[in-house]
């Protein structure tokens, strides 16, 4: 038996979409085994939609099942690809997107999709980090952090030159630091000297660096405008995979824009319980 999909991906983010009501015994197995850029399809996760038309503007529930098996509570980028599909589906230009981490609005522009991240915070029961106060600039693992929680946990590090640095050594040390119950994705930043930052991201779920990650470049812009490196509005993030955009509204809340593409449809194949 197959299931079809949708590959959508947000500035090389990329994701299988496959419909909530599908048939999918073992979504963990699945994602384990289709996420696999070798073996499989390859993604950075399979995001499971459920479509409800009848609101206005429309809802979209999403969940994210990354590559190690585990769901995420958010994902920027694969929000922003789950309102575009809903919009591709409805010929709404809003969509309402109810995640783990809250209910999210989002619209489409001339460049592509805009969505609201809702409020960050620094909280060390809420990021969730061991610490007694906020962590600002504090040496873990060797590298200088600053914890934030941007719908996931990030420790954010800005250094001179992100290509200088090897992610795939430092991160993983930091990632899985007793100081993160549940551990952290892992971004650093350098400054272009003109309010924007240039990103690179590990990624708690993926187990790798990812070309874009949307809650990371939210981490940037928040950490950076806390301690004074930027006042700019929009921030512009650039990771591998092409440019972001973190804007502040009314509500204080962040919002994050930036392209997303219809890349190709698909099947995969869905073996029963036990086969997995």
């Amino acid at each position: 038996m197959s299931v079809p999909f949708q590959k959508y991906h947000g500035t090389g983010n990329d994701f299988l979409i496959i419909q909530a009501d599908e048939y999918v015994p073992n979504r963990g197995a699945l994602a384990e085994r289709e996420c696999d850029r070798d073996d499989g399809v390859g993604a950075d996760g399979i995001l499971y939609l459920a479509l409800e038309e009848r609101f206005n503007p429309p809802r979209v529930v999403m969940t994210l099942v990354q590559p190690d098996g585990a769901t995420a509570p958010m994902c920027g980028n694969g929000a922003r690809c789950a309102a575009d599909w809903a919009m591709d589906r409805t010929g709404a230009d809003s969509v309402m997107i109810d995640t783990q981490a809250g209910t999210l609005r989002a619209d489409r522009t001339d460049d592509g999709i805009i969505i609201e991240m809702g409020t960050p915070t620094f909280d060390p029961e809420e990021v969730p980090v061991r610490a007694d106060e906020p962590v600002f600039e504090e040496e873990i693992e060797g590298l200088e952090v600053t914890m934030v929680n941007t719908g996931v946990p990030h420790a954010v590090s800005f250094v001179d030159d992100v290509d200088d640095v090897d992610l795939q050594t430092v991160a993983p040390r930091v990632r899985y630091a007793d100081a993160f119950p549940v551990g952290t994705n892992v971004t650093i930043a350098s400054p272009d000297g003109e309010g924007g930052f240039d990103q690179r991201t590990y990624e708690r779920g993926v187990e790798d660096e990812t070309d874009s990650c949307g809650t990371g470049a939210v981490a940037i812009a928040v950490v950076a405008r806390r301690l004074g490196l930027t006042d700019a509005d929009p921030v512009e993030v650039r990771p591998p995979g092409g440019d972001l955009q973190v804007s502040f509204n009314d509500r204080g809340n962040a919002t994050l824009a930036g392209p997303v593409e219809h890349e190709f449809d698909g099947e995969v194949a869905v073996r029963s319980p036990t086969e997995l």
